[in-house]
């Protein structure tokens, strides 16, 4: 049983259950980038031997790097589910809830990926393997993204981050359909935008 202030809050106060989520998701993004920041030209080499090059020099960076981001890829969809949970009943709430649905389908694809990223360097150096697993992943994060701007945007106060998230959603998923390919931190990056956004919402 909660405690009374997770129960109810005053009319205009700050919610503290959302509050506790919304901080929750943004330490777990933080954590996600944290995690990819170690050899950050690896992302970026063109070449498949300097890449290759790269993550031995780095290898125990490397490791423990992907291994922060499996936490935060993991810990993010848990975070926003818990949000969804703690707003009231509305529209906010769905499709809170249907981000941190499409966050959770995501997930294991990319946890997957990273496991073979630390256990196959090589693999990743040449960028071998089947492309759908990242692209399902990206697009459950375009949906997501959209998501989380339509609920901010259906509360008052928060159209501002609204509009942000949502041109990210869009700027995103346009690159992906033209490349294939994105920058997942954009993602996140959004993702704490949304959250943030939520820590100053108001009960009531």
């Amino acid at each position: 049983m909660g405690r009374a202030s997770d129960v109810a809050s005053p009319l205009g106060q700050e919610d503290p259950s959302v509050r506790r989520a919304a901080k929750t998701a943004i330490g777990a993004a933080g954590v996600w980038l944290i995690g990819i920041a170690p050899i950050p030209r690896v992302y970026t080499e063109p070449d498949a031997a300097k890449r290759l090059e790269l993550l031995k020099a780095g290898r125990v960076q490397w490791v423990l790097g992907e291994h922060l981001a499996a936490a935060g890829t993991a810990a993010v969809p848990a975070a926003f589910a818990r949000l969804a949970l703690a707003l009231p009943a509305g529209r906010a709430k769905k499709l809170v809830a249907v981000a941190a649905s499409a966050l959770l389908a995501g997930a294991p694809l990319f946890v997957s990926e990273i496991a073979t990223r630390t256990s196959d360097i090589e693999w990743f150096a040449a960028r071998r393997g089947a492309l759908w697993p990242f692209r399902t992943y990206a697009w459950l994060h375009v949906v997501a993204l959209g998501s989380l701007a339509g609920a901010l945007w259906s509360m008052r106060g928060h159209r501002r981050e609204a509009a942000a998230v949502g041109l990210l959603a869009t700027g995103t998923g346009a690159v992906l359909a033209r490349t294939g390919d994105v920058v997942p931190a954009v993602f996140y990056l959004g993702e704490q935008i949304a959250a943030a956004s939520l820590l100053r919402r108001k009960a009531g």
